[in-house]
């Protein structure tokens, strides 16, 4: 229910220009666009745009593409509010594809997720980022401790892709982040603005960042095994629109891998 009531919170509609719009006669004739959910950090990146927009242009099919958290996503998936998906949490989307409620689950593009933080330049350069995500929260988490009230952990705290793997990074760090020093974001506005704009620490998404982040942060840890990404496509069991099958096929094939490789902060899938 949760789930639910975050994708009708936080939807955000993005459709494909018109000029994308199928043609008479063409595989989506008369079927109306291609509802494509979306992991929100897969559209502040431009990904979901950058992909949808090749494939319409070749394809000639309108799509629109509806933003939302990864987990509330996968819910409208699963009761066939969108025709198809674009999600970067698969644990949840195995567990769909284990049940029969998602088809032609295919890996498109990999990335990570980054932990960025208020870290000192020294001499106008940011320092190394390390390698261990749980490292980094027990420090924090000693600096709490200690006493410390000079930082912020910001989390999504929304279902999001970068919201799941930080709640895997917390439990195997075996920590129980707790205010003052640990804090939600906002809901409806950018989540790497908010970590900008309060100069916090965070777990967030690398395509995301490339696209938003900066000063005043700096990314703190990065090529952790424990924050990679995989980026799936799949499409709904309870609906079948026509161009269904058509968008997983061109997304997942190579002209779909090499625009999401073109993408920054993304790899194509191997």
């Amino acid at each position: 229910m949760l789930r639910r009531r975050l994708f009708f919170a936080a939807t955000a509609v993005l459709a494909v220009p018109p000029a994308l719009a199928a043609p008479s006669g063409g595989p989506a004739a008369g079927a109306g666009p291609l509802r494509v959910g979306v992991d929100r950090e897969l559209a502040e990146s431009g990904l979901a745009a950058s992909l949808t927009r090749a494939f319409g242009g070749d394809t000639g099919i309108a799509v629109k593409l509806v933003s939302a958290p990864a987990l509330a996503v996968l819910d409208a998936l699963q009761n066939g509010e969108v025709d198809a998906a674009l999600s970067n949490a698969p644990d949840a989307e195995v567990e769909l594809d284990r049940q029969g409620l998602v088809h032609d689950r295919r890996a498109i593009a990999s990335g990570e997720f980054i932990l960025v933080g208020p870290v000192a330049r020294v001499r106008g350069r940011a320092p190394a980022a390390a390698r261990s995500g749980v490292a980094l929260l027990t420090s924090l988490r000693e600096r709490a401790q200690a006493g410390a009230a000079d930082f912020t952990f910001l989390s999504a705290a929304d279902g999001s892709g970068s919201h799941v793997v930080e709640q895997a990074l917390w439990r195997a760090a075996r920590i129980e982040p707790v205010a003052p020093w640990y804090a939600a974001a906002a809901p409806g506005s950018s989540f790497v603005g908010q970590v900008r704009g309060r100069a916090a620490y965070a777990l967030v998404e690398r395509g995301a960042w490339a696209a938003l982040g900066g000063d005043p942060l700096s990314v703190v840890v990065e090529g952790d095994s424990a924050m990679a990404e995989s980026v799936h496509a799949m499409r709904s069991f309870r609906v079948s629109h026509p161009a269904g099958k058509i968008f997983v096929a061109w997304i997942a094939g190579t002209r779909g891998r090499r625009v999401a490789a073109s993408h920054r902060g993304y790899r194509a899938a191997t």
